[in-house]
């Protein structure tokens, strides 16, 4: 499917709900990919927000985004429209901090963007879509999101003495918001008003853009809308929140007595999701021990079986294991080698001593491999005997190293000898003794 933006620009005006503000709001075309972003253009720079569940800040019967000191309050009506009619892309321009509540639905902001006459784009639309479970629970309060084909909401909605409670379930495409969902409008208990003005807020509201609950009563300028605007109107929420996930989801979302603090936690659960999903799938780490299914050993698994890092690796790679108790491994030796600056200039040699570490790190690496269990072990270096170092080494040769195991101690103490040969002739030869401990045991 196709992104969507509309054709042209076009405004709307009036009064927003908890300000109390005239505000003006216009929605503007936007480019493939631009998403939705609001611009504050009563502000100096006329700074830009992209509603996303991070930005989220004051819930209070309401969703308010906030990037530096640039804020948009209740954003969640103009939001859902735009979602719930397909389109994709637009740029929101306010000259206040908040949109005009018009009628306390959507549906004005659903008739201006049929106004602005939605097109297709060339870009194709991204879904995201959950492959798990996701679930929020605050105090009686509870949203879940399921994985499924398609955009449904399931929404029971309730007061706290239980007389309006309603439930609805539907699958959500453009016809079904713009006849079922747009024309609810939002709705609050008679109690609650003078709380709210004590905070601050509803200094635009009116029974022309609310519904009050007032005992069993219904008050408002018109009659229900729907036999069930409450929970319709609960659902217009949840779409407008959940556009702070950035992407339209594929998904079943089951709320129970939602409201604005706890969809937009859905959303910032979902986001998060969907960062983990744009990773790619986690890398399964290399084992750290030497498998017995494995019959040779490149340098990066080398770097994982040994604790030695540069300019200490003296194996580069071991070529072969022959049976359990010997290897085949190898060390090129390179001009760039360190050792060779002082040992010596003018005539290169790589010390005995660094060929001794070598036999001892290919030693290791048979012994690890014959443990019954090896991670999170290494092996230290504890004594070398009848060590005879015959010919030079030289850069440019390849040192051939030929170990096996001599006697083992359970899984922890062997002995084994080694051999090193280059172009078929023993340069140096050694047997060493070593025990195998836990990595723990060498920190601090």
């Amino acid at each position: 499917m196709k992104q969507r933006t509309l054709a042209r620009e076009v405004s709307i005006t009036g009064k927003a709900l908890h300000t109390g503000e005239d505000v003006t709001l216009t929605l503007k075309p936007a480019a493939a990919n631009h998403g939705y972003v609001f611009r504050r253009v009563d502000l100096n720079g006329s700074p830009e927000i992209k509603p996303r569940a991070d930005l989220v800040g004051d819930l209070v019967r309401q969703t308010t985004i906030q990037e530096g000191h640039a804020k948009v309050h209740t954003v969640e009506h103009v939001l859902s429209a735009l979602h719930g009619c397909g389109v994709d892309n637009c740029l929101i321009e306010m000259n206040a901090s908040e949109p005009p509540i018009l009628d306390g639905s959507a549906k004005p902001f659903v008739d201006l963007i049929m106004q602005g006459d939605p097109v297709e784009q060339d870009a194709e639309r991204e879904y995201f879509v959950l492959d798990e479970p996701v679930s929020i629970q605050r105090g009686n309060s509870s949203i879940i999101a399921l994985p499924h084909d398609g955009f449904k909401i399931s929404c029971t909605s309730a007061d706290d003495r239980g007389i309006h409670a309603q439930f609805l379930s539907l699958g959500i495409d453009p016809d079904i918001y713009m006849t079922q969902i747009a024309a609810a409008r939002t709705f609050t208990v008679y109690e609650d008003i003078e709380e709210l003005i004590k905070l601050g807020k509803i200094k635009g509201g009116s029974l022309d853009c609310a519904v009050v609950i007032k005992g069993d009563k219904i008050l408002s300028k018109e009659g229900l809308r729907f036999k069930d605007e409450f929970v319709r109107h609960k659902m217009l929420d949840i779409i407008g929140d959940i556009t702070l996930l950035g992407l339209p989801i594929k998904a079943h979302i089951i709320a129970t007595r939602p409201g604005h603090a706890i969809n937009a936690e859905l959303s910032k659960a979902l986001a998060e999701k969907l960062a983990e999903k744009r990773k790619g799938p986690k890398k399964k780490p290399r084992p750290t021990a030497v498998l017995p299914t494995e019959t040779e050993l490149d340098i990066r698994r080398i770097l994982d079986t040994l604790p030695h890092r540069y300019p200490f690796v003296m194996i580069d790679r071991v070529v072969e294991f022959v049976g359990e108790d010997a290897l085949v491994a190898i060390k090129n030796v390179s001009i760039n080698e360190p050792f060779f600056q002082g040992h010596f200039p003018g005539n290169p040699v790589m010390p005995g001593v660094l060929q001794l570490e070598a036999m001892a790190q290919a030693a290791g690496i048979l012994m690890l491999r014959r443990g019954a269990s090896s991670e999170g072990k290494t092996t230290l270096f504890m004594s070398a005997d009848k060590v005879k170092f015959r010919k030079p080494v030289r850069p440019g040769d390849q040192l051939i190293l030929n170990a096996k195991l001599l006697k083992a101690r359970g899984n922890k103490l062997a002995s084994a000898e080694v051999t090193c040969t280059v172009d078929g002739q023993v340069v140096s030869s050694a047997e060493l003794m070593f025990a195998i401990v836990d990595e723990s045991a060498m920190e601090g």
